[in-house]
């Protein structure tokens, strides 16, 4: 591309404040800059650092890691409720992990070889980070996510004890004047303590603003906070959620060239992208009358897929991770539990269930006969059994098969070997699924979603080879240009590809169990990666052959991942059919026993079959 073409697409992106002559002038540079970052990107990654260690540095899972100040800091949370600022040490001194290979006591600890500690050390020291600041944040549970506010010094976090916090120490946040750890109490730091979600407040989303930002929880609301504004929460007068949905969600994302609208997905089939330039809000409550379901009328499109994976349980569809491309506002990646990660445009026409699928030969259950099966199945006291006492007895039924191993073909080590292994894993190789019928894990229209008249927009790309089950895994784009896509995975890796074709480029460890969270720095080619353990992962360019980089075992890798998916997936649904089945079958006998007559023998049929 031309110079010319160059300006005129800066120009465009480009908000009205930064499209003065200096800017313009800096533009090559950036734009060199930008190349040399995907670049370096495209080349094979290693460990360059480790933050913390075994006395020192966070003591439980990182779940949180954020980059702040144009990439100065670094912050991290999670399991012990801290967080630590982070910032790049002129020193050299990081105590990233360099201590243990002059220390005799810890040569134990120490999986690398030599030869890679020499190389880390080395590379750690152009990228010295230590840990300048600690606050204690007061959170009772688990911190998901800690984000610093744009123009400001202050830091949000949200925990699963359903509370959103906000941290001001000043200027002082990631300064150590005596080069040591500074640690801030909860009364030193802390200035605002929001009650406003009633679940598990799992993300945070900021604007372009010190005051505004968004919050995702399990309560099924997103809620955009103002700090220049203040309320009581105890007493019920928090400003009405920008959105309700009747599921849990677990995953917002927005995107700074299009902060109008944002993706937010969870437990549903469905991610939901809501546009505030309509009518964003519950009018009605913020009027003081109780809302109505009908007035929300911010979604615009779903993204969703064709089918389920395979031996993804029907009704246990969820999204793990959302983000919005910060290059070109449109791009959206979800990450599925138990599949892969899709890529979406929000510029993409919606297509329309009955156009999709067309007329087909399967029938659909008869409506009455469910119902009825249903209504007339009577339990040990003659009433029918619905809701937790349904769950309740399918559960006894669940762990006396599991405890006769009823179901251990499913886990069979020979079966494993039968697999094929196919390690592209797309919906269009299924035709030769025994296991179940593609026609089950097709979507229809009938499906149970909040918005089932809006459009759904169906992926460009999907991306596999890892496995998504353990936990809530994010995921991300790659590069200056977000020319890559990557994952992290219940293996302890994490996964990069190629956006343009979906082309697998490499397998980094980042764990020694789960990676769930990996962050790009804005400006250099470093990214940040963290999961179950207690520190967080540092990659950068390979000097010389990478040695955490598991490529050479990708095929074997993809084909584990593909088969425990699989296997877990398939053992779940299998279980819990069957064990519903049972109880059908003994209700329908009951029924029987008790002279239910001809009426009963049918309900039998019906009940086995559905």
């Amino acid at each position: 591309m031309d110079d010319a073409g160059d300006h005129v697409d800066l120009h465009l992106r480009s908000p009205s404040s930064l499209r003065a002559p200096s800017t313009l002038k800096c533009a090559p540079v950036n734009r060199l800059k930008r190349a040399r970052v995907a670049r370096a990107l495209s080349e094979r990654l290693d460990r360059v650092g480790v933050l913390g260690g075994e006395d020192w540095g966070h003591t439980g899972c990182v779940n949180a890691v954020s980059w702040a100040q144009d990439g100065e800091l670094l912050i991290t949370s999670g399991d012990d409720a801290n967080i630590r600022i982070w910032r790049m040490d002129p020193s050299g001194s990081t105590g990233a992990d360099t201590s243990s290979s002059s220390d005799p006591s810890r040569l134990s600890s120490v999986t690398a070889s030599s030869a890679e500690k020499s190389s880390n050390a080395e590379s750690q020291e152009e990228y010295p980070f230590a840990c300048q600041s600690v606050i204690s944040t007061g959170h009772t549970q688990n911190i998901f996510n800690a984000q610093m506010l744009p123009f400001s010094t202050r830091i949000a976090t949200v925990s699963g004890d359903r509370q959103v916090r906000v941290f001001d120490v000043g200027e002082a946040v990631g300064q150590s004047p005596t080069g040591s750890e500074m640690e801030y109490t909860t009364r030193e730091s802390c200035i605002r303590v929001l009650r406003c979600h009633t679940g598990r407040a799992k993300r945070i989303i900021t604007e372009d603003s010190p005051d505004l930002f968004l919050t995702v929880a399990e309560d099924g609301q997103v809620r955009q906070h103002d700090l220049r504004t203040s309320h009581s929460c105890t007493s019920g007068a928090c400003p009405a959620p920008l959105v309700t949905l009747p599921h849990e969600l677990s995953t917002i994302a927005l995107s700074p060239l299009t902060p109008y609208q944002f993706v937010v997905g969870g437990e549903s089939p469905y991610a939901h992208l809501f546009d505030r330039r309509h009518a964003g809000r519950y009018l009605h409550a913020e009027w003081g009358v109780p809302p109505d379901a009908d007035s929300a009328t911010t979604c615009v499109r779903r993204f969703g897929r064709r089918s389920r994976a395979k031996g993804e349980r029907k009704g246990y569809e969820h999204i793990t991770g959302a983000r919005m491309s910060a290059w070109n506002g449109h791009e959206v990646l979800l990450s599925y539990h138990s599949d892969g990660v899709f890529l979406y445009s929000t510029r993409d026409e919606p297509e329309i269930f009955e156009d999709m699928r067309g007329p087909h030969s399967i029938l659909t259950p008869n409506a009455k006969q469910r119902q009825l099966c249903t209504r007339k199945s009577p339990s040990s006291h003659g009433e029918p059994l619905t809701g937790p006492d349904v769950e309740m007895i399918v559960e006894d039924r669940l762990e006396s098969m599991l405890a006769d191993n009823l179901m251990d073909d499913i886990d069979d080590p020979s079966q494993e070997d039968d697999e094929d292994g196919d390690d592209e894993y797309h919906e269009d190789d299924d035709d030769d699924d025994d296991d179940e019928d593609e026609s089950d894990r097709l979507f229809a229209p009938q499906d149970t979603d909040s918005h089932q008249a809006v459009p759904v927009v169906y992926p460009r790309t999907r991306f596999t080879g890892h496995c998504n089950i353990e936990t809530i895994k994010d995921v991300n784009f790659l590069g200056p240009h977000d020319e890559f896509v990557t994952s992290g995975s219940d293996d302890g890796n994490f996964f990069i590809w190629r956006k343009s074709t979906g082309e697998l480029v490499d397998i980094l460890e980042g764990d020694q169990q789960v990676v769930n969270v990996i962050e790009s720095h804005p400006h250099l080619p470093l990214v940040a990666v963290s999961g179950i353990d207690t520190t967080v992962k540092l990659f950068a360019p390979a000097r010389g052959v990478p040695s955490f980089s598991r490529w050479n075992d990708a095929e074997t890798i993809k084909k584990s991942n593909a088969r425990r998916t699989l296997r877990t997936g398939l053992s779940g649904s299998a279980e819990l059919q069957f064990s519903r089945l049972l109880l059908n079958y003994e209700q329908a006998l009951r029924s029987i026993r008790d002279g239910g007559g001809e009426q009963s023998e049918a309900q039998l049929t019906q009940c086995i079959n559905q």
